[in-house]
């Protein structure tokens, strides 16, 4: 949500209005009063929600009349070589099993923030995290979230998106 929030504030800067909404189960979200659409998306245990696909699913015909855009928050983005859709393998997957083509991704490390997990979850993120060589010290938080590049796909989506005012930005 961090990272949601963040982007909120760079859009919001930029004199457009953002309504931030959470994906689950229940979620019927009316898109036609938003000129623009953006899917924040985190994987746990190598996935995303089952909401997130279920989401866009529905929708996918009104995400692409808004040339919606997509981010997914990943540990695994962490590595320099793993941002981009082709070589992330989680959003490499996702992308596959969806049908629309989101015409802005970005992709961001995450946080983990050991301490707030229980007992399986903090044992299995550092199992995973050993496993791909990332940090496993039971009492640390570890921020990988490079917000520069939040910042830049915020900027990417304002660019994007028409003027306040209706007018056109481009």
């Amino acid at each position: 949500m961090e990272i949601c929030r963040r982007i909120q504030g760079f859009i919001e800067a930029d004199g457009h209005a953002v309504t931030i909404r959470e994906l689950t189960p229940n979620t019927d979200i009316d898109l036609s009063p938003f000129d623009r659409v953006v899917i924040g998306a985190s994987i746990r245990y190598g996935k995303n929600k089952p909401e997130v696909k279920r989401f866009i699913d529905a929708q996918q015909t009104a995400l692409e009349q808004k040339s919606a855009a997509l981010f997914s928050v990943n540990a695994v983005a962490r590595k320099p070589e793993k941002l981009t859709p082709e070589t992330n393998p989680y959003v490499k997957k996702f992308l596959a099993s969806i049908s629309w083509k989101p015409a802005t991704i970005g992709i961001f490390g995450g946080k983990i923030d050991y301490p707030i997990y229980g007992f399986v979850d903090r044992t299995m993120i550092r199992f995973i995290m050993w496993m791909t060589k990332g940090p496993t010290d039971p009492t640390g938080t570890f921020e990988f979230t490079d917000w520069k590049a939040v910042e830049r796909f915020a900027g990417e989506l304002t660019a994007k998106a028409p003027a306040p005012d209706g007018t056109s930005q481009q």
